[in-house]
This record gives C-alpha cells, structure tokens and sequence, in this order.
C-alpha cells in the first residue's frame, strides 16, 4: 500500500504551466517527477492562443517550430466600439506571432518533450498531503484506479490503490484554479473583482477570420478566436447572477459544467446573438459546433510561496478568457521559476532569487487585475481607448513587454503600480 520516492522537485499538475515546469527543470538537469490527478490532459479547454512571449519561451526547449506548424498565426487585433471598428493592432513579428494553439495540443507537444527526456507524467495521482521538512517538503500522493460496482446497475468510480510518499526539496504547485497545493498551504485566493460568465461556441464565417477579435459594448465584451481548422471560438459575454465563490464549479471538460444560467441557449439563440451584437461577423448559420457556458473568475493568491513550495499558472492567478493572460504569463512563471530553483539546487544562487519571484509576480497580477496601476491615456489617445482603458487592460494578447507595445498603440501607457 506504500511507496517511497525521492526527487529534487515534485510537480503537482500536468497543465501547460506544469509541464514547461517539469521540461525546463529537466533541461536543467534537475530530478523531477510530476503527477496529475485526472486520468488524461485536457478534454475541451477555451485556452488555445500563445502570446509571441510564449513562442520565444517555447524557443528556449526547441519546440517553437513545431509549435508554429501545427498552430495559426494571427498578424493582430480588430478592436471595435460595439459595431464600429475602431483600431487594427499589430502583434509580434514573423518569428514571434501571436498563435492560435489549442492547449490541448500544446500538452501533447509538452509531454512528448519530456517523454525523449524519460520523465512521465504520472496521471491518476492525487495530492494528499503537504508537509515541511527539514529541507525540504514531504508529499503523501494517492494513486487512483477505476472501480467498478454494484449489482444489476454498475458504478465506476475512483479509489485509492496505493499512497506514495515523495520527499523533494521543492514543490511546484501548477495545478490550476482549484490547486490542492494552494488548499493544503491554506494560501487565501481573493477575489480581485467580479466574475464574469461566457457562453462560448465554435463556429465560422462565411468569409474566414483571420484576426483576433475584440467587441466592447455596452456592458458586454465579445471575443473571437481564429482556430487552425479554419473555424473560431465565439466568446460572448452573458449577464448572469453573482454566485458565492464557492458554489461555483468549473470544470475542464464540456460534459461536466455545474451551473447553467441559460439553458435556452440553443443553436437559434446563439445565431441570434452573434447576428445581433456581431454584424461584422458573416456567421455561416449552418456551423455552430459543441457550445459550452463558462464562469470566468478573477483572483489572485496572497502569496506565491508557503516554504519549499511554490505556486505557478492558474494556481496562483485567474483572469476574464479575452487576452487568455492567465495560460501566457503561467508558461513564463514556470520558466523562470523552474531556472531560479535549479540555481539554488546547483549552489548557483542562494534563495534570494525565488523571493524575488514571488514579489515580481505579486506585483505584475497586481497590475493586470487593475488593483495597482493600470494602462493611462494621453494627450493624443482617441476617445475609444480613452473609455474602455481599464477593461482593455484584462483583454489584449499580452502581460510584460509584449503588452506594453500592443497598448502603446491606442495611444495608452502602462503604470505599474
């Protein structure tokens, strides 16, 4: 029933974020195992674009290339005022696109990395516990199986095989917005401001899109997608009552949403919408694929550290879908934080290094939440920019540089708190 494994670093979650955690420690010639409790990567994700910021940290591991064949560029934003168009931004550089890229299949091209480097992700592995060592973290993880039930009616459900004990001299915890390393630290996750709620839906246009969309008005704001078959993702902003925080319930696969506002949001009812708020969208009515209501959230952790253990990606931080930050800036956490770490590990760096991780990510989803700075106008910012300054913070395709330049522009500025 039990297990004893050692490793320099256990990473808790198989998700974009914890798989470049696990690759870049890997290249680092770091130990490192990692565990996810589902039983596979993700089903239906909405992430599915990389910032030109994650294309150049993919390029550090060899894997921009792939990336860049199998996704769709996308040259910029169309930003419209309602049904106006109002601004054409442009995004990254023929090298360093912006890029549509399902995150579904960004795991595959993560995990095929470290499969060359003999390390597996061990699905079917649930945290536990969380303890500090004398130099370290001890982890108690149970490793799930399938079991069947039941007479005449079978019932399959998850048990407990067999509980591992790993003792590592750090934890990543890159396990998403319900992170058990956040919940067994006790970390608090603050709501910054309220949620937001989608009814999202794959579709086309009769003519093809080939930019990032973003449509504010009124109290609703309307994304579209790109994708690489030619189709997109329609995100349309819906009003729907505020819920306790936790009565909500989001999960990673389209079967298993809990809560639905609109129920009558069928195939007519989302052609209407998309007719009605995007005009400028030739919506071929006959293409509505599967369709999905999310509830968006926008917290962050007090903390990115308890101890050896660290926190990175959604774990640590949630924003609304439209720039789809939250994935972009996880990818270059996992990055940094993984290098900080094996410098410690090698005597190359003393701890020093990951304090000023955890103050640099506080301060920049500080920023990015609208609770210190924000993107300022100017004297020459067009009147557009000027109204919709703060929700346009939360939704172009950037979160360090790569949004300075997007924001610059429309003539906006971003203060840093």
């Amino acid at each position: 029933m039990f297990g004893h494994r050692k490793t320099q670093v256990l990473v808790v979650g198989a998700g974009p974020t914890g798989l470049l955690a696990a690759l870049a420690l890997a290249e680092a010639d770091v130990e490192v195992e990692i565990i996810e409790e589902q039983a596979d990567t993700a089903g239906h994700s909405y992430a599915l674009a990389l910032h030109p910021s994650s294309i150049r940290t993919l390029e550090r591991f060899g894997l921009a290339e792939v990336a860049l064949a199998v996704g769709r560029r996308i040259p910029g934003v169309a930003l419209y005022d309602e049904r106006e168009r109002r601004s054409d931004l442009r995004v990254g550089d023929a090298r360093h696109p912006l890029l549509a890229l399902p995150q579904s299949a960004l795991e595959h091209l993560l995990a095929e990395a470290l499969k060359k480097k003999g390390i597996r992700v061990h699905f079917n592995h649930r945290l536990a516990r969380l303890e500090p060592a004398q130099a370290g973290m001890n982890a108690t993880v149970h490793r799930l199986e399938r079991e069947t039930t039941g007479y005449a009616v079978a019932r399959t459900g998850w048990v407990v095989d067999k509980e591992l004990r790993y003792d590592a001299d750090y934890v990543i915890g890159a396990d998403g917005h319900a992170s058990l390393v956040r919940r067994i630290l006790e970390i608090p996750f603050d709501e910054m401001s309220r949620s937001e709620v989608y009814a999202v839906v794959e579709c086309a246009a009769r003519r093809a899109v080939d930019e990032m969309v973003l449509a504010i008005g009124g109290n609703a704001l309307d994304v579209v997608w790109p994708l690489p078959s030619g189709r997109s993702r329609f995100s349309l902003q819906l009003e729907a009552p505020e819920v306790r925080a936790q009565d909500r319930f989001k999960s990673r696969l389209v079967s298993q949403v809990g809560e639905r506002f609109f129920a009558h949001l069928e195939a007519e009812e989302l052609r209407s919408m998309i007719e009605a708020r995007a005009p400028w969208f030739d919506l071929d009515p006959e293409s509505l694929a599967w369709s999905i209501e999310v509830r968006f959230e926008r917290r962050l952790a007090a903390s990115f550290r308890s101890g050896r253990a660290w926190l990175a990606g959604d774990a640590a931080h949630l924003t609304g879908p439209a720039g789809m930050q939250s994935m972009n800036a996880g990818l270059r956490e996992a990055a940094d934080l993984a290098t900080r770490i094996a410098a410690v590990l090698q005597r190359r760096d003393k701890e020093d290094g990951l304090e000023e991780y955890g103050r640099e990510r506080l301060r920049e989803w500080r920023f990015l939440l609208g609770k210190a700075g924000g993107l300022k106008p100017g004297a020459g910012t067009p009147p557009f920019a000027v109204k919709h300054a703060a929700r346009l913070l939360a939704c172009l395709p950037g979160t360090d540089e790569g949004l300075d330049a997007i924001a610059a522009q429309i003539g906006l500025t971003p203060h840093r708190g």
